[in-house]
């Protein structure tokens, strides 16, 4: 079984004349018709937004379609409030949701208006002392246990080392009451990458529960529950992807049945999927370039897993298509690997494939999330370009590929007998 790319072998063929492999491509088309689903599942809810995490997928150029979509962003580091605002974001439009936070996160935060969710108790003190406690907060939840669902454990939150527990969230809300916070919100993540659809209303439940108790004793106003993200993508063909209409309907099922009857009818839910938002409609795209017939049958591309390290780091299944082989059969296998000096630096171990043949163009399916963002340089490898194909056709590059200006340029060794300068008009040279 395969799943077919969004991208044909002639379009890939006409982008890379003009941009050499390896390059991420992302889907501007299926990532509109993503945001609409999701906005159709959370229509019932009037103060519904999808925040999209930011670490998932941190270009501009995507970051500028979520806002024309409503979204918001939602951030967790200085830099990523640096780019949010860079596109636009700014007030309540950006969800700041940090741990172990420096101190000049928490200000560019509060600068920048941005709702801010805080992580552990300890936090409330320093952010009044460091710039003031909001009138809007948000608290980061963390039920300990094990998180289970339809009787099967999805995660373990008393590993975790985010939130507040359920004594510091009670007694956290009323500190921040004496503060001065007038409207509150409860946000927990407590699994990854989950295609069924019970884990947000399993999680709605508890969070619902939790803010129906947290009303009753400190008369705090819950203004929006954050689900933040864990809903996940069909990574492996014949996998069934996550339904998030029928997502949306049981939490509002389970809205109706917890807060309504409460007078609470008025929390809005918030959601933060990156994963679910870009991850299918990303690809990174490369060349086989090296074959080895050892033990194994190898075949090399001139991407590593320093362009995409989810196979390497957690042993992440991601679908590979040969461009243009699509209805052959898949009768040889192959280790998919890059050229560092790892032997973990596989994309695929053992994968049925059809016959490479040095030049093809290899498509690595479902990698528009927590792909390029987690690119690095190890061996001295360079960052891809990140490539938008536009809902026309077009091709827009919309990051060009790093350079080995750009690998040194953070050093400054003048006593070397290389200078840059040199080493630069060297490799301009070869």
């Amino acid at each position: 079984m395969t799943k077919k790319p969004f991208v044909s072998k002639a379009q890939l063929e006409e982008i890379i004349k003009q941009y050499p492999t390896p390059f991420y491509l992302y889907d501007e088309k299926g990532i509109r018709e993503n945001a609409e689903n999701v906005k159709k599942a959370f229509a019932w809810n009037q103060g519904y937004r999808e925040y999209f995490a930011v670490k998932a997928t941190p270009n501009p150029y995507l970051l500028e379609i979520m806002k024309e979509e409503g979204f918001g962003t939602d951030c967790s580091s200085y830099t990523e409030l640096m780019l949010s605002h860079a596109v636009g974001f700014s007030g309540h439009d950006i969800m700041f949701s940090s741990n172990e936070t420096p101190d000049a996160d928490f200000l560019l935060a509060r600068k920048l208006g941005a709702i801010v969710n805080l992580d552990d108790f300890t936090h409330i003190d320093i952010l009044n002392r460091l710039c003031g406690i909001p009138e809007t907060i948000c608290c980061r939840f963390n039920p300990g246990g094990m998180f289970q669902a339809s009787n099967a454990i999805m995660d373990n939150p008393g590993e975790s080392k985010y939130g507040f527990t359920r004594n510091q969230i009670f007694e956290g809300f009323r500190r921040l009451q004496q503060l001065g916070v007038k409207q509150f919100g409860i946000h927990a993540f407590l699994a990854s990458n989950t295609t069924g659809c019970e884990y947000y209303p399993v999680l709605a439940r508890q969070l619902f529960q939790l803010a129906v108790e947290l009303h009753r004793e400190t008369g705090a106003h819950i203004a929006f529950i954050n689900l933040s993200g864990g809903v996940g993508v069909a990574y492996r063909p014949g996998q069934v992807p996550a339904d998030i209409r029928k997502i949306g309907r049981m939490v509002q099922k389970t809205y109706d049945e917890i807060l309504v009857p409460e007078g609470m009818g008025d929390v809005a839910i918030f959601t933060e999927m990156g994963r679910f938002m870009l991850a299918p409609y990303g690809v990174l795209v490369a060349t086989a370039i090296r074959e080895k017939h050892i033990y194994k049958e190898y075949i090399g591309l001139d991407a590593c897993a320093a362009n995409l390290m989810r196979p390497a780091m957690y042993g992440a299944y991601h679908h590979i298509t040969v461009s243009g082989k699509e209805g052959l059969s898949c009768d040889h296998k192959y280790d998919i690997v890059g050229g560092l000096c790892e032997n973990n630096d596989k994309f695929a171990i053992d994968r049925m494939l059809p016959k490479i043949d040095m030049g093809d163009r290899i498509i690595i399916q479902d990698a528009g999330a927590h792909g390029h963002s987690m690119g690095y340089n190890y061996n001295g490898r360079l960052r891809s370009a990140e490539i938008l194909l536009r809902t026309d056709g077009t091709a827009k590059l919309i990051r060009r590929a790093e350079t080995p200006a750009d690998y040194f340029a953070t050093l400054d060794f003048p006593g070397s007998r290389y200078p840059l300068s040199r080493l630069l008009k060297a490799g301009q040279n070869t």
